[in-house]
């Protein structure tokens, strides 16, 4: 989950920033997530490493020119650069409208499913691993913030330990590494939340722009890893900041800290900060860290990496016995194996395990030998494998 900052300037465009645009990462489904699309945006796409036929979705915060105008001229020039299966975007009620109008005028075909949905408070979007939500901000227009949730996953699973038990390779592994109970054939019960490491917390991101300060961009960024906020303004500006409904880096840093979030990074800063000026952005960051110290500035192609950590209660596991007893099972040792004569792997079950890997069962076997347990038969015929794998303890 990589966060980077294509646009981070506020109204206008700068010489050294862009207006709003963040791109979200997500390498392990070769997917990119947009937030916002300022003018010019497909440009800071080309400028970075990130890939446009990686666009994915796009959620739009407000229906304001600095967060829209790139946004037909980009969905055109994904459909030139290689026809991807399809986009959905989110945003507020307009931006249908907004699109349908600006195709229609510019004679724009778009030749890939374009899905609109239009965003309610709550939960717009999940699927097995992520779970979008946004809320309603406070701005001049209906604006929204969003929220992208990781869902936990199980820790590493340890398989020198399940070996160490006596558990056949397989698909049982899976079963045990998702945090579930199985009975092996001996009548051994194990629960593989005692092989697997402490649970891998989901990650969070927050984005809230454009905004004041807000309770509902507190709730919606509780105890998030980043949190990237709005601050248009500085806190001596502060009455500017409420004309417009716009945040300082104080109120900014109010919201981490009310919320609990790790890492806050500002954004959208207004170009009367440029270097020379009376007041500078490093008065914004120092305005902030008085009162949240983990605070950063956004700087256009800035990539922040959201780290990994460990779930609240990982400190304190809970205490889950390796191997319950079973009915017909004698008394065994908390995580031993059950002294009783381990049952014989016979060539029927490698040929039904191992067969349509692509080669003759027998070498699939000896392969997974080599290459998974770290053993190497004496020789490849069924007698020297099977005897290799009930060898395995």
């Amino acid at each position: 989950m990589q966060v980077t900052f294509l646009g981070t300037s506020s109204g206008v465009p700068t010489r050294s920033r862009n207006v709003s645009a963040v791109a979200l990462r997500l390498p392990q489904r070769a997917e990119v997530w947009l937030f916002d699309c300022g003018e010019g945006t497909q440009h800071q796409f080309l400028r970075s490493e990130l890939r446009i036929s990686q666009l994915r979705r796009i959620f739009v915060t407000h229906m304001h020119g600095d967060h829209v105008f790139g946004l037909m001229g980009l969905l055109a020039s994904v459909g030139l650069a290689g026809n991807p299966e399809r986009i959905d975007l989110y945003g507020p009620k307009p931006l249908r409208d907004y699109l349908q109008a600006c195709a229609q005028h510019s004679r724009t075909h778009i030749n890939y499913p374009l899905q609109i949905a239009t965003v309610q408070p709550g939960v717009i979007y999940e699927d097995a691993e992520i779970v979008v939500s946004c809320a309603p901000l406070h701005h001049r227009v209906p604006a929204f913030g969003y929220r992208i949730q990781e869902r936990d996953r199980p820790g590493r699973f340890d398989v020198e330990k399940a070996r160490s038990l006596g558990i056949p390779p397989g698909p049982i592994y899976k079963q045990l590494k998702d945090g579930e109970t199985v009975t092996l054939e001996d009548g051994r019960q194990i629960d593989g939340r005692q092989l697997c490491g402490p649970t891998e917390r989901g990650r969070s991101m927050v984005y809230c722009t454009d905004t004041i300060f807000c309770e509902s961009a507190i709730a919606l960024a509780q105890d998030a890893d980043v949190l990237i906020h709005e601050s248009t303004f500085s806190d001596r500006d502060r009455e500017m900041a409420e004309q417009r409904l716009h945040a300082t880096a104080t109120m900014a840093a109010e919201v981490a800290k009310q919320a609990g979030v790790r890492q806050l990074i500002l954004t959208h800063f207004s170009p009367r900060y440029a270097p020379g000026n009376e007041q500078t952005l490093d008065d914004l960051l120092a305005e902030a860290q008085a009162i949240f110290p983990q605070t950063m500035l956004a700087k256009d192609f800035l990539s922040y990496d959201v780290p990994r950590r460990l779930a609240a209660d990982a400190d304190e596991p809970t205490e889950v016995p390796a191997v319950a007893k079973s009915p017909s099972q004698p008394e065994p040792s908390a995580i031993a194996p059950d002294s009783r004569r381990k049952p014989q792997i016979t060539k029927e079950v490698l040929v039904a395990r191992f067969s349509g890997e692509g080669e003759p069962a027998h070498r699939a076997a000896y392969r997974y030998l080599r290459e998974t347990c770290g053993v190497t038969p004496k020789g490849r015929s069924w007698e020297a494998v099977l005897a290799a794998f009930n060898s395995l303890d």
